[in-house]
C-alpha cells in the first residue's frame, strides 16, 4: 500500500500579493527545509478525507482551516525516502488576511508567507511540494478567470475596485477596469448588498457579495 500523507496548500493574500502558508520541518526528511504543512493519513483517526485536513491542521498550525477543498492527488515512486511510493492527498483553502491565525505545531519549527510564484519555483522546497503549489495556483487562477471566487479570497462586502483588486493579485497581472466590470456584469456572478454603502475620501461605493449557487 502506498505511503499516504494530505498536504495542506493554504493561500492568502497580503501586502497586496497572492501567498502560501509555508512550514519548516522540525525531523527528517528534509529537516530544517520549508515545505507546505502536511502529515500522514491516520486510518485509526480519520473518518474521511475532510477529517485528516482538519486533524493536520490542528496538529500543523493550531487551527482548523475554513473553505477547505480536494485540489488534487499526487502519486509516484521516489517521492518520500520513507516508502518505495507515496501518495498525497492535497487540499486547498484561503483565508482572509490576519483572520486565521496560526501557530507552529507539531512537527514544525516555524510558519511562513511566501508569494506564491516565488514558491512555486523554489526547488529547494521539501519533497515536490513547489509542484504541488504550481498546480494549486494554476487551479485558482483558472478559477478566478472564470470569475469564480473562493470563499476567503476577500471579505464580503466589498466593493468593485477591491473585487478587481483581489483577482488581480491572484492572476498576477493588471486587468482593464471596464472590461473586468462590464465581465462581472454579464456573468451576474456579484449582487449589491441592499442599502450598503462604502464612505471615504472619494465618492461612496456600492457593496457586493458574491452570488452562492447551490444553496439550499
Amino acid at each position: 500500500m502506498p505511503f499516504t500523507r494530505v498536504e495542506l496548500c493554504v493561500f492568502s493574500i497580503l501586502d497586496g500579493e497572492l501567498q502560501v502558508l509555508q512550514a519548516r520541518r522540525e525531523g527528517e526528511p528534509f529537516r530544517g527545509r520549508w515545505a507546505l504543512p502536511g502529515g500522514v493519513l491516520r486510518i485509526d483517526l480519520d473518518a474521511d478525507l475532510v477529517a485528516a485536513c482538519q486533524r493536520v491542521a490542528r496538529e500543523r498550525l493550531g487551527t482548523e482551516l475554513p473553505g477547505v477543498e480536494l485540489q488534487t492527488a499526487v502519486g509516484a515512486k521516489d517521492r518520500d525516502p520513507r516508502a518505495p511510493w507515496a501518495l498525497s492527498i492535497v487540499f486547498r483553502s484561503a483565508v482572509l488576511a490576519g483572520q486565521v491565525p496560526v501557530t507552529p505545531g507539531k512537527r514544525v519549527s516555524d510558519l511562513r508567507w511566501t508569494p506564491a510564484t516565488q514558491a512555486m519555483a523554489d526547488k529547494r522546497l521539501a519533497f515536490d511540494h513547489s509542484q504541488i503549489i504550481s498546480l494549486a495556483l494554476k487551479s485558482l487562477r483558472a478559477e478566478v478567470s472564470d470569475l469564480r471566487f473562493a470563499p476567503g479570497l476577500l471579505e464580503e462586502p466589498f466593493t468593485l475596485g477591491e473585487l478587481q483588486a483581489t483577482s488581480e493579485a491572484v492572476l498576477g497581472r493588471e486587468l482593464d477596469k471596464a472590461s473586468f466590470r462590464r465581465k462581472i456584469d454579464v456573468a451576474a456572478v456579484v449582487e449589491p448588498v441592499e442599502g450598503a454603502m462604502r464612505t471615504g475620501a472619494f465618492r461612496p461605493a456600492r457593496l457586493y457579495q458574491v452570488v452562492r449557487t447551490g444553496s439550499p
